[in-house]
């Protein structure tokens, strides 16, 4: 091949000839060449950089063919994150179930989360949501029992499509099931409440109980129609009134709130006054414990007091009874004693024992008869004596 034009040919001195490498720091290549005399000597030229060979037709068709394909992968690759027609390759995000309608006509066929491909221009995808979600309704007008016009500025619902009942929800309600169902749905479920209530039962008394019966009537219609929806809670915030009854509304609030300090500093003072009750009743079932154990303690005192008298007597008695008893033996053994004793030989002794010891001297005619007198005594005491002896 020729060499194209512009580039740097080799003279012809210096065919044949080696060449030294470029000097990277000069910039400069420096060739040798022959002198006259045979020597070498470099010839300092001034180094021109090659520039580039034109592009063939081979190259040029194959970075035409890259660039297409480049263009392809980047329309596809947007397109997958767009939900274009156009696109092949699609992108089903995480919580989401892809759905797809060939010719107008719903799939059954769905696909899970990740990267899928489809046929453009006929087959068009939609993402379905499949996790918890929260549809939120705004400004939502309605009237009450009574002919006032209220209105909530939002109502949260909280809720589910079941992801076995995609294909029946989407072939019945389509793609935008959730409009039929929650939120044209809380439109009527609000009026019917408000409709059958007056403001002070929508507005106060029974205003904690919207959410749940609003989420009980719509979740009864959708198991019956729409199985696939689940709702999980409703929450919904106070209605706006007209203002002169929101002022009245307010006024009755204080009121009420007045009402309800009174009652409790009612009740605050019973309390106080229950205590100083009980305490009083307290301390007198302390006192009268206190009286009943002094009460039991001294009758326990006269009790013991009252045994140990008896004791005492019983001891006396019994002491004074062994004493008479004593005694009672005692003369009885002495009577048998001195029965035994006083004989009529003993008692003849004893007679002139005591005469013997007499120291009278009587003086006169006549001799006093006591001897004689003692003599009689004597027989009669024989007499007495032998008669006992007959008689035992």
């Amino acid at each position: 091949m020729d060499p194209p034009q512009g580039s740097p040919q080799s003279s012809p001195d210096a065919q044949g000839s080696r060449q030294r490498p470029m000097d990277a720091s000069q910039g400069l290549r420096q060739p040798l060449m022959d002198t006259p005399q045979g020597s070498r000597q470099p010839r300092q030229q001034q180094y021109q950089p090659r520039r580039p060979d034109p592009p063939s037709g081979g190259d040029g068709l194959f970075n035409a063919v890259v660039t297409i394909f480049l263009f392809v992968l980047v329309f596809l690759v947007s397109s997958s994150t767009t939900g274009s027609s156009l696109s092949v390759l699609h992108q089903v995000p995480e919580g989401h179930v892809g759905v797809y309608w060939r010719g107008g006509a719903l799939l059954e066929a769905t696909t899970d989360p990740g990267f899928h491909w489809k046929l453009p221009l006929i087959t068009q995808f939609e993402p379905i949501q499949v996790t918890i979600q929260t549809d939120q309704v705004r400004d939502i007008p309605c009237g009450t029992k009574g002919g006032v016009m209220i209105s909530f500025d939002k109502i949260e619902v909280v809720n589910r499509l079941r992801k076995s009942f995609v294909y029946q929800t989407l072939h019945e309600y389509g793609v935008f099931y959730d409009k039929t169902w929650i939120y044209d749905k809380i439109h009527h479920e609000i009026n019917q409440f408000c409709s059958a209530h007056s403001l002070q039962q929508v507005y106060i008394d029974m205003f904690d109980q919207i959410d749940e019966k609003v989420k009980d009537s719509i979740q009864a219609d959708c198991t019956r129609y729409a199985p696939g929806i689940e709702i999980i809670s409703v929450r919904v915030t106070k209605p706006n009134i007209p203002v002169s009854i929101k002022r009245n509304f307010e006024l009755m609030e204080e009121e009420r709130t007045k009402a309800l300090i009174a009652i409790e500093k009612q009740k605050v003072a019973e309390k106080e006054a229950e205590t100083q009750k009980m305490i009083a009743l307290s301390e007198a079932e302390k006192n009268a414990q206190v009286s009943q154990i002094q009460m039991e303690q001294k009758l326990m005192e006269k009790n013991s007091a009252k045994r140990q008298e008896e004791i005492e007597n019983e001891m006396y008695i019994a002491r004074e009874k062994s004493q008479a008893d004593a005694n009672f033996y005692r003369v009885m053994k002495e009577a048998e004693a001195n029965r035994l004793k006083l004989t009529p030989e003993f008692l003849e002794l004893k007679f002139i024992e005591a005469i013997a010891n007499n120291s009278k001297i009587f003086f006169g005619e006549k001799v006093p008869n006591m001897v004689m007198d003692q003599r009689l005594l004597g027989n009669y005491l024989d007499g007495i004596s032998k008669k006992g002896r007959g008689d035992v």
